[in-house]
């Protein structure tokens, strides 16, 4: 594979869906893209993100012409963004994906109304059990959730799609876990930078 004018977008396996979107409503980008994913149950262990970034970058990142991490800082403290400089890298602006997903100043007014908040996604809702339920502990040791959650009051599910199956799922959730609960349709937000720079020859067909 000839990956010489490809940009290498690494970035966390709660994303690959959308970022699988992303380039499919652009065909163009197949060719100028190549995507790889991290484990998503980083998510739960952001002390792994910077590390493990780092170790793909020593291995691959010379053989592209440019990279884009496809994180935000989601919990590294700086240390991810110490990789970035490194390896001449760019990331998605934000502390984590719920910021670049709702935008930044709307995230910050609901932070600012309930700082209580437990966020969802799309990817999260999906995979409740395994990356909440079980990756968390909460299936072995129940008494685990008062230790997380003492604090919080409210459930957000912010939307990359509209399914009305996983606005269900997450009512319950945060039913279950005597959270009020609110749904916020924001799409892919800022996740679009990362393809916004990348120049596209036109398809013949709409050359003409």
């Amino acid at each position: 594979m000839n990956t010489d004018k490809k940009r290498l977008v690494l970035g966390c396996g709660a994303l690959v869906y959308d970022l699988l979107r992303l380039i499919e409503q652009n065909p163009g980008l197949s060719d100028k893209v190549k995507l790889q994913c991290l484990p998503a149950s980083w998510h739960n262990k952001p002390q792994l993100i910077a590390p493990g970034v780092d170790d793909y970058l020593a291995k691959h990142g010379n053989l592209y012409e440019d990279v884009y991490i496809a994180y935000a800082d989601c919990g590294t403290g700086g240390a991810l963004d110490r990789v970035i400089e490194k390896y001449q890298a760019k990331r998605i602006g934000g502390a984590h994906c719920y910021e670049f997903f709702a935008g930044s100043e709307a995230f910050h007014e609901m932070a600012e109304q309930e700082l209580g908040t437990f966020y969802l996604t799309d990817y999260l809702v999906k995979n409740f059990k395994r990356l909440m339920i079980k990756g968390m502990g909460l299936d072995r040791y129940p008494e685990l959730f008062d230790v997380y959650f003492a604090n919080y009051k409210k459930l957000v599910y912010l939307a990359q799609t509209e399914n009305e199956q996983w606005q269900k799922e997450a009512a319950q959730y945060a039913k279950d876990w005597g959270f009020k609960y609110e749904y916020k349709l924001v799409g892919t937000g800022y996740l679009d930078c990362v393809f916004d720079d990348i120049e596209i020859m036109p398809l013949a067909s709409e050359e003409n």
